[in-house]
């Protein structure tokens, strides 16, 4: 009850920030001069103001998207905006591993540092369909292709963090939306099933992934000592090209909630919070609202499930890359 009053009223929470505060206000001073972030679905709504945001502030930033013609044009957005910007643009497909590694092959051979790792890009609502790799399409874009992502771009912010003495930051943007999953949480063995398939529930389950990923990897940096942290968030409710596939629903419910709703620098705020405030030094595995730390579900708190999670995803990549 406490996170919707603070969300309709948007008093600031004890960050001091709270639903009202915008991307700008959250990161007002911070230098990040010296910050390499790579942000995946950075050419548009809120990936593109966190891109925007994160130029500001003077880190370099990779906008890691699929259609390179949006990201030719948030990169000229930006740059009419902030001449000095240092933004550069990659191909990434999230929805197909290969495209992931080459992605990754390709930002290793250019030889920069990394210390952010922003897991914007999502799908939300899909119709049931399969991925290239043969993959419920909500879980392999949102979950899988990050998940992958994530892992093979690990060793890099690691050799980063060790070699600069600055912590690297990975950030997952989840949603509230992970309350809403299957019974069970994640459907293991029903992935792939359309029987009982729900574009709503399995856009739940792909964002109470994306905390259990966060979670599960948080510890296991911890474990090994590593000075990078890894958290999740949620934006708020935001009118964003994410809901193409549910405009119409999502138009008529915005009639009737239009107090809970954020503008796209307010729908940022959360996620440059995480990624740049000098507050959130060594705080990791926790679930960000409105810049201030929030209690997510019994389900993204489980530390069995985030670790069958992860062992379940590891071991679909392998499969794959199995002669």
């Amino acid at each position: 009850m406490a996170g919707i009053l603070s969300l309709v009223t948007g008093k600031p929470g004890s960050s001091g920030f709270g639903s009202a505060s915008t991307a700008e206000k959250v990161t007002d001073g911070i230098d990040a001069t010296n910050l390499t972030a790579i942000i995946t679905g950075g050419a548009s709504g809120i990936g593109l103001e966190t891109a925007r945001v994160l130029c500001l502030r003077k880190a370099h930033v990779i906008i890691a998207v699929r259609n390179m013609d949006s990201a030719k044009e948030a990169k000229q957005l930006i740059l009419q905006e902030n001449q000095s910007a240092r933004v550069d643009i990659m191909k990434l497909d999230l929805c197909s591993l290969k495209s992931v590694t080459s992605f990754v092959d390709k930002f290793i051979a250019l030889d920069l540092p990394l210390n952010i790792l922003i897991n914007n890009a999502g799908v939300m609502f899909c119709p049931f369909q399969l991925s290239q790799d043969g993959i419920e399409m909500q879980f392999a874009t949102n979950h899988l292709g990050h998940f992958h992502l994530t892992n093979l771009l690990l060793n890099k912010m690691k050799q980063t963090a060790k070699a600069t003495g600055i912590e690297g930051r990975i950030i997952n943007l989840s949603s509230i939306a992970h309350t809403y999953t299957y019974q069970e949480g994640i459907r293991f063995d029903a992935i792939n099933d359309q029987n009982g398939y729900s574009d709503k529930k399995a856009y739940g389950q792909s964002k109470l992934a994306n905390i259990l990923h966060a979670n599960e990897l948080s510890r296991r940096l911890k474990e090994e000592g590593v000075n990078i942290t890894a958290n999740s968030v949620h934006p708020g409710v935001i009118m964003t090209p994410l809901m193409r596939h549910s405009s119409l629903l999502m138009n008529f419910l915005k009639m009737f909630t239009f107090y809970i709703w954020k503008n796209v620098p307010q729908g940022a705020a959360t996620t440059c919070y995480v990624a740049l405030h000098p507050n959130l030094k060594g705080i990791s595995g926790k679930y960000f609202l409105d810049c201030n730390e929030f209690e997510p579900s019994a389900f993204a708190k489980d530390k069995i499930l985030a670790s069958k999670l992860w062992d379940f995803s590891n071991n679909f990549i392998k499969s794959l890359s199995k002669p």
